[in-house]
């Protein structure tokens, strides 16, 4: 099983979760357009979208040539992970555009980076996000998502968790520095701390590690999203 959204934050989740989760417009979560870092400053939830998409894009722009190595994300080599998250960018425009999933259809299925340049695709995918959600957020307003309609703040949230966390994964693969942003893990915990039952009753990540050491805010919220803090490519370390 992945050990995140198999395939997308916002796609797989059942109707009865996503009730379960509370998400709709009467959620708090839904309702407050801003977050807040341990000072207490509002940050902007645009600005924290972007810092967890650069995170993402400076990771794969550091990953060496070989995309065939393991990740944490146990069905996906280097070259599926990323795949996986350029697939997230790709879909972000249509969705924040209003379109439906079903008028996407399949034109963002299967392999997206092609041979000649996988890097440059990925920062393109993500620049386009990037651009989409700059314009989008700020007026607030739906997308369409698997379970119905959804208010566009919680997708971008959804989205913030999957680069921060899929970043990670590729960064310990890749022997990449794996240390995250410290803002960014306070924002994506307050945020799926009452989501991570309901998405792991719905098979959307793993379980805990039961051997995983916590004890810092880092460790646990990997965690909680089914990691081992720990993870290495060496099998004798996962």
């Amino acid at each position: 099983m992945h050990q995140l959204w198999s395939s997308g934050p916002f796609r797989d989740i059942p109707e009865s979760a996503a009730m379960e989760l509370d998400v709709g417009p009467g959620s708090e979560h839904a309702v407050i357009s801003t977050i807040h870092n341990k000072g207490g400053r509002a940050v902007a939830l645009e600005t924290t979208y972007r810092r967890s998409v650069e995170f993402w894009k400076g990771t794969v722009q550091g990953t060496p040539g070989d995309w065939s190595g393991p990740t944490p994300c146990t069905d996906w080599d280097v070259r599926a992970l990323v795949n996986h998250v350029v697939g997230e960018d790709r879909w972000t425009k249509p969705l924040v555009d209003g379109m439906t999933i079903a008028e996407v259809g399949d034109t963002l299925d299967g392999d997206l980076l092609g041979e000649e340049d996988p890097k440059g695709v990925a920062r393109a995918a993500a620049d386009e996000a990037l651009t989409a959600v700059a314009e989008r957020l700020p007026a607030g307003g739906k997308v369409h998502l698997s379970y119905g309609e959804e208010d566009i703040e919680e997708y971008i949230r959804q989205l913030v968790a999957d680069h921060l966390i899929h970043g990670w994964d590729l960064a310990v693969a890749t022997g990449q520095h794996r240390t995250l942003d410290p803002e960014l893990v306070a924002e994506v915990a307050a945020w799926f701390r009452d989501r991570e039952d309901i998405y792991r009753s719905s098979g959307s990540i793993a379980e805990r590690p039961t051997s995983a050491k916590g004890g810092d805010p880092q460790a646990d919220l990997l965690i909680a999203f089914g990691r081992n803090p720990d993870w290495a490519p060496n099998p004798r370390t996962r």
